[in-house]
C-alpha cells in the first residue's frame, strides 16, 4: 500500500492548472481539497509548502520530458508523493482536446480509493489501489506541494504530481 518520494532535476516552474487560475488559486484549493478530506477522519490540517511545489513540478516536468509522462515514482528518500495521470478527451474523428483537471478533481479521484481501505486491519482490499488515500489523510504529514504538466500535444494527456512532508504510508502503521 503507498507511494513515496518525489524529486528532481530540472528548475522548476510554479505549478499550472487550467488556464484562468493562478499559483495563489491552486495552492488554496488544493489544501483545501485535502484538507476537506482530512477533517472527515479527525487528523490536523495540511499547509502548502512552495518548496514542495517546486520539487513536485521538476518531477512533473521530468515525466513530461521522458517516456510522455510515464506514471513512474521519484523514489526520493524523504517525501511522500502521490501521481495522477489524465487522458485529453478523444472525438470520434480521432483527434483531442485538452481535459484540464482541477486540484480538488484530482485530490478527489485519490481520496476516491478510501472505499478500498479497511481501517480496522489497515489494508486496501484485494486487487485494489488505496494508498494515495492514506497517504492524503496521513496524521503526521503537515504540508503538501503539488505540480502539472501537460504531457503531450498529440493526447493532450497531463500528469500531476503532489509531495508530502512528511511522508506517510509506513508498513505496518495506520495513517490516523
Amino acid at each position: 500500500m503507498g507511494c513515496g518520494g518525489a524529486s528532481g532535476t530540472t528548475p522548476s516552474p510554479a505549478p499550472v492548472a487550467p488556464a484562468s487560475a493562478t499559483n495563489a488559486d491552486i495552492a488554496v484549493e488544493t489544501v483545501a481539497a485535502h484538507n476537506a478530506w482530512r477533517t472527515l477522519v479527525g487528523v490536523p490540517n495540511i499547509a502548502w509548502s512552495n518548496t514542495l511545489a517546486a520539487t513536485a513540478q521538476a518531477y512533473a516536468d521530468h515525466l513530461k520530458a521522458t517516456n510522455n509522462c510515464a506514471m513512474v515514482h521519484s523514489g526520493a528518500a524523504g517525501l511522500g508523493e502521490n501521481l495522477y495521470w489524465a487522458s485529453g478527451l478523444m472525438y470520434g474523428n480521432g483527434t483531442t482536446a485538452p481535459n484540464p483537471k482541477t486540484p480538488t478533481q484530482v485530490v478527489d479521484a485519490w481520496a476516491s480509493e478510501k472505499a478500498n481501505y479497511t481501517y480496522a486491519s489497515n489494508s486496501c482490499a484485494a486487487g485494489k489501489v488505496c494508498g494515495h488515500y492514506t497517504q492524503l489523510v496521513w496524521a503526521n504529514t503537515t504540508q503538501v506541494g503539488c505540480g502539472h504538466a501537460s504531457c503531450s500535444a498529440t493526447d493532450n494527456s497531463s500528469v500531476w504530481v503532489c509531495n508530502y512532508a512528511p511522508p506517510g504510508n509506513y508498513v505496518g502503521q495506520k495513517p490516523y
